[in-house]
Parts: structure tokens; C-alpha cells; sequence
């Protein structure tokens, strides 16, 4: 077994499903839907607040620089285009982008080191076009392996994974028994694995 598959499938799981979640949702509030701004913020949250709280060190600062950045995501959402950037990378350099604005604004702050070589450096820790480029051919190769696997699986994997269902729940779902369940489901991966072997 491909030990980089075996560690990296659950951040593929993830890579994959988020960025298939937010593109439509970035189409729906370009159109000034607000539910999904708010379903929007729900899943990208967490990770978008850990990138401010790195960058500004600050709580507080880093609260609004979220607030501040899910005002300009809601104004400039039109402006993301798919072709050229995956969701969670648009919504990170958005983040990043108002957490730099905030240093500059706050720089006279002791804490902070904020000069142009700091500045530059954060700002140099999106992902390079080749890692995106990567991270968009691995999850490529997920869906491709997803659809050669037998319906059962893959439907007990997409909840599992893509849903985070505990097995009892994709059980209930299914109205399967369990042990159906947990076998399918690793069938399934073994099989994903093993295909992904041959592609990543």
C-alpha cells in the first residue's frame, strides 16, 4: 500500500468535497443570497479564522479581520472564477490579504513585526501555482476512482467521508446493517487506494 495514499486520503476526502461545496454556493451569493453566505461561513470558519489568528497573533483582531473578510467575500464573490483558482484558495487569500491590512494599519504596535520582508513573507505562504495545480489532479483522481468503485461502496464512502457520518449513521441512512456498512466501506477505500496508487 502507497503510504503518501494512506495518509493523504483523508485531506483529499476533505480537499475535494469542501471545494465541490463552495463553488456553488460562491455562484449563489454572487447573486445576493444570504443563506448561503451563512452556510458558506459555516464551513470555512474555523480554518479561515486559524489563518488570521496566525498571521495577526491578536483574538480580537483576528475576529474582525473574518468579519471584514466575509463582508468583501459577500460584495466581491462575482469576481471568483473557478477557472482559475479552487474556493478554499480565493477565501484564503481573501483572509490573508485583510489580515496584512490590518498589520500595516496596526504596525506601530511593538508586538508585531511588520515590516515589508515580514509582510512579503506572509504573504508568500498561499499555495504556489504547482501545489495547487497538484491538489487539483489529486482530486481529479479521487472522482475518477470514486466511479470505478461498486455503487454500495462508494455510496457508504461518500457518506462516511463527504457527509462525515459515523458507520451506525450511514447505516441508519441506508437502513443497511451495519456490518454491511463497515465492510463496504472498507472494501471501498482498499479499493481507492489501490487505484490511487497507480494514478498519484
Amino acid at each position: 500500500m502507497n503510504f503518501k495514499v494512506n495518509v493523504n486520503l483523508n485531506r483529499l476526502f476533505w480537499n475535494f468535497h469542501i471545494n465541490t461545496e463552495l463553488e456553488p454556493l460562491l455562484a449563489q451569493i454572487a447573486n445576493q443570497h444570504e443563506p448561503s453566505l451563512k452556510r458558506l461561513y459555516q464551513l470555512t470558519n474555523a480554518n479561515l479564522f486559524a489563518l488570521a489568528l496566525r498571521i495577526l497573533q491578536q483574538r480580537d483582531l483576528a475576529e474582525d479581520c473574518l468579519q471584514l473578510a466575509f463582508v468583501k467575500v459577500w460584495h466581491n464573490s462575482q469576481q471568483f472564477n473557478a477557472t482559475k483558482a479552487k474556493p478554499i484558495t480565493w477565501l484564503n487569500a481573501i483572509v490573508r490579504n485583510q489580515a496584512l491590512d490590518l498589520l500595516r494599519k496596526n504596525k506601530h504596535q511593538k508586538m508585531h513585526d511588520t515590516s515589508d520582508e515580514t509582510l512579503a513573507q506572509l504573504a508568500d505562504q498561499s499555495p504556489s501555482q504547482e501545489k495547487q495545480v497538484s491538489l487539483a489532479q489529486e482530486q481529479r483522481a479521487i472522482h475518477t476512482c470514486l466511479a470505478q468503485l461498486k455503487e454500495n461502496q462508494r455510496q457508504c464512502l461518500q457518506l462516511a467521508y463527504f457527509d462525515g457520518l459515523a458507520h451506525p449513521q450511514v447505516a441508519a441512512q441506508l437502513n443497511l446493517p451495519l456490518g454491511s456498512v463497515k465492510t463496504w466501506i472498507r472494501r471501498g477505500l482498499l479499493g481507492l487506494r489501490e487505484c490511487l496508487t497507480h494514478i498519484i
